[in-house]
């Protein structure tokens, strides 16, 4: 089957295919960066009233992996600690005349297209009514967005967390390909707010009912003042975070959120002064556009072993966490910490996927290259048993698909044998793939979700890969190592490895990532997040 990646898509499949990256061809991106309209990485409201949030200064947030936490009271405090570690600034970075804020959820390229919303009850210190608020990270602040009547308009136990994402902060740098990364950032913005969540002994779980028009009447994304023309806001998920013990999400009427009386306030800053146009990227998200979807029962989480790890408090790792630049090529891994990396991307009511409340649908193909006791080769991790057989049947017939003897885990050896070359290839010939300890690609179940939800799966293929890169970030920083995520890679050479079909999209690469041992550049300077006087001593 012939495709012509110069057509203007008509459909999700033909947008995934135009934006494949080949070794001679690329997505089509901009010629240049024009940094004279390099977007604002900060989202504002002028006129809003901004609710400065408390900033604690110690990490005395719960441990991992352990025992669930008791549940924090529900206070100012608590909220800031929450947002921080899910969305505010973990450092800024200097070099020469340049300075930049790295924050606490990654993001592709440190662009960072995902805004976060917050629907609150009346909270001391915040408002004495029930608010809609932005949340402003360079502030640690809240932007009050709108102010309900009522002091209360929430189930008891817990508030209402968005996401939405800002395409043309991708699109600036990585032109059509953006929309893939816009929604893996969303992916690791779920796994930032279910991280936040555990430290406090709370529960984060995303929503699959709400459509895109609903929660963008929720949160304000259809008014003009929401956003200039050039740069829309789009909706990306609703979460419940719970903050007694019952994780699960309580009955939400959402129309009726929408509907209560509330008074907007605040007018969207302006990002750029100038915008390339990318349609393709708007004819994306048309296609993918969610309808309201009925409730679909929890998918079946398994229970794995144990595993050994330092315990770490999850305060600490989140913000010594950073995007490696450059891999050593010599670090080894021992094989408990190794194991106890790949427990953390599997289905479990303990981890970070328990926030994820849709279908398991990625495959883990991994490329080890210095795991202690890990034969170097090419291995898959089955995370669900119905897709990795669909995808054993379409892979090469002479893979070994051995079970190894690692902790119980469902870890395959498909080849064994050096494997840096091949996954620096794959990863647009990247080094830091390869001189990892390991590094993997997520081979998405495609046509058979794209089959079950409709083009909106598209989305939640990426959501489900972030979200594992952000459970492989978690564990990396907490056990000694690096990692980072690699949206760069050819598509199709990876399909051809596995021995897939040119010509189906039956399953497709969604996102790389590599752990290993960083080197750091020391010319690079690292200062605080905030101002010290904002910090409370307690």
């Amino acid at each position: 089957m012939s495709f012509d990646r110069d057509a203007i898509p008509e459909d999700i499949r033909g947008y995934h295919r135009r934006t494949k990256h080949a070794p001679n061809r690329y997505a089509m991106g901009p010629g240049f960066l024009d940094w004279a309209s390099q977007p604002n990485p900060f989202r504002r409201f002028a006129g809003a009233r901004l609710a400065p949030l408390p900033l604690l200064d110690h990490e005395e947030t719960a441990a991992f992996p352990g025992p669930a936490a008791a549940a924090a009271p529900v206070d100012a405090a608590a909220l800031g600690l929450f947002l921080e570690l899910a969305f505010g600034l973990s450092a800024w970075k200097s070099y020469e005349n340049s300075t930049w804020a790295l924050r606490n959820n990654p993001s592709s390229g440190n662009l960072h297209p995902t805004e976060c919303y917050a629907l609150l009850d009346s909270l001391a210190g915040v408002s004495e009514a029930a608010g809609l608020y932005h949340y402003a990270p360079a502030e640690h602040a809240l932007e009050e967005r709108a102010a309900y009547e009522a002091a209360h308009v929430l189930p008891r136990g817990g508030f209402l967390l968005a996401l939405s994402s800002i395409a043309w902060r991708e699109a600036w740098k990585y032109g059509e390909r953006a929309y893939r990364y816009c929604q893996l950032d969303a992916g690791h913005a779920i796994g930032a707010a279910a991280q936040a969540a555990f430290a406090l002994g709370w529960r984060a779980s995303a929503l699959t009912e709400p459509s895109d028009a609903e929660i963008a009447a929720l949160i304000g994304l259809d008014r003009e003042d929401a956003a200039h023309r050039r740069e829309p806001e789009h909706p990306d998920l609703v979460m419940w975070i719970s903050t007694e013990a019952a994780p699960a999400a309580p009955a939400l009427d959402l129309f009726a959120l929408i509907d209560a009386p509330r008074a907007f306030h605040g007018q969207a800053n302006r990002l750029s002064e100038d915008h390339d146009g990318w349609p393709v990227i708007d004819l994306a998200g048309q296609f993918c556009r969610k309808p309201r979807q009925a409730t679909k029962p929890t998918p079946t989480r398994g229970q794995w072993p144990a595993p050994i790890a330092p315990r770490v408090s999850i305060g600490r790792a989140v913000r010594k966490r950073r995007s490696a630049q450059r891999m050593d090529g010599a670090t080894s891994m021992p094989a408990e910490i190794f194991a106890a990396m790949l427990a953390a991307t599997l289905p479990s009511e303990s981890n970070l996927l328990s926030a994820f409340p849709w279908a398991t649908s990625l495959t883990l193909i991994l490329f080890v290259h210095r795991v202690d006791g890990v034969e170097p080769g090419i291995y898959a991790l089955q995370r669900d048993s119905d897709v990795a057989a669909r995808l054993r049947a379409a892979c090469r017939k002479e893979f070994e698909w051995s079970l190894i003897d690692l902790s119980g885990l469902p870890l395959y050896r498909l080849y064994a044998g050096a494997a840096e070359k091949a996954a620096t290839k794959l990863a647009c010939l990247q080094p830091i793939s390869g001189k990892g300890c390991f590094s993997l690609a997520m081979i998405a179940d495609f046509d058979h979700a794209l089959e079950e939800d409709g083009p909106f799966a598209y989305r939640r293929l990426h959501f489900e890969a972030g979200l594992i890169g952000q459970a492989l970030y978690l564990w990396a920083t907490a056990c000694g190592f690096a990692g980072t995520g690699i949206g760069c890679f050819f598509d199709d050479e990876a399909h051809e490895l596995l021995g897939l079909s040119q010509d189906a999209t039956q399953f497709q690469d969604v996102y790389h990532f590599t752990v290993g041992g960083a080197i750091d550049d020391a010319r690079i300077l690292t200062l605080p997040p905030y101002p010290d006087e904002r910090r409370d001593r307690r």
